[in-house]
């Protein structure tokens, strides 16, 4: 899915999405992906945001998240929302949307695969 995602704003195509990376002590070490939602006004979707094991845990993911949350709020967005697994794989990843001030909006059971739910988290950014 990565080079789909990265395709349009590496060639300039997709001027509308925002892809950030955050540099650690030895490079880059996490990014996040973000494109607004057709048919709304102004809310946004979180589409990917990864760490890498080492700097999980160290501010890397609240870095990404601020900066890209500071960006959007510059464009005029109003909402921007993360999907994730419900399984327990990904409770970490529920958690860090939690402490970063996102709320859980949703949950649709069975989404990604059968005992898999899709749960969205949402955060508002402003009046837009």
């Amino acid at each position: 899915m990565l080079p789909d995602m990265i395709g349009g704003f590496l060639d300039g195509s997709d001027t509308d999405a925002v892809w950030l990376t955050h540099q650690g002590p030895d490079g880059a070490d996490g990014f996040c992906f973000a494109t607004p939602e057709q048919m709304t006004d102004g809310t946004w979707n979180m589409l990917a945001i990864a760490v890498h094991p080492d700097a999980q845990g160290q501010g890397a993911g609240r870095a990404i998240t601020g900066a890209l949350e500071s960006n959007l709020r510059q464009r005029g967005a109003r909402i921007l929302i993360a999907d994730t697994s419900g399984t327990d794989d990904f409770a970490a990843t529920r958690a860090f949307y939690a402490a970063a001030g996102y709320t859980q909006e949703s949950r649709i059971r069975d989404f990604w695969a059968a005992g898999d739910d899709k749960i969205t988290f949402r955060k508002a950014l402003g009046d837009g």
